[in-house]
């Protein structure tokens, strides 16, 4: 017991920290548009409507090889060689399309985000958690 008295009287007087937060990614997910506009068709047009926007904050220019976005599902999307430059945005849209500097296609067929609630995993190369966003049935878009 005197052990527990000891660092409960350490952490009161301050002597012992928490451990410091993981640093949060610099490409981070700023927003995720669920529900494309009007009737779930299917049309390009329309799977093209339903997007993640991610967003360097840093000022400095990122690779993105290797990356994944993903969904609850398991439906993942893997950047191959790209760089997205400092404090820019780039749109990966759920339908086929040609990729640009700010915008790329996942080539799926159907839509990828539930609009009655998701999430989307942003991963690094190593498999590690770079950023996440939760949305429930609300709305058709997420600031995150």
């Amino acid at each position: 017991m005197t052990g527990v008295v000891a660092i409960a009287g350490a952490v009161a007087a301050g002597l012992l920290a928490a451990a410091p937060a993981e640093a949060a990614s610099p490409v981070q997910i700023y927003r995720v548009y669920f529900d494309s506009p009007g009737k779930d068709t299917g049309s390009n047009a329309s799977l093209n409507a339903e997007w993640v926007q991610l967003y360097n904050t840093s000022a400095s220019s990122k690779q993105l090889k290797g990356v994944t976005l993903r969904d609850k599902s398991g439906h993942t999307y893997k950047f191959g060689s790209f760089t997205i430059k400092g404090h820019k945005s780039v749109y990966v849209h759920t339908g086929r399309g040609t990729n640009t500097a700010t915008h790329r296609y996942w080539g799926s067929k159907w839509y990828i985000w539930n609009n009655t609630g998701d999430t989307a995993y942003l991963r690094y190369p190593s498999g590690a958690l770079a950023d996440s966003c939760k949305w429930g049935s609300s709305g058709s878009s997420k600031y995150c």
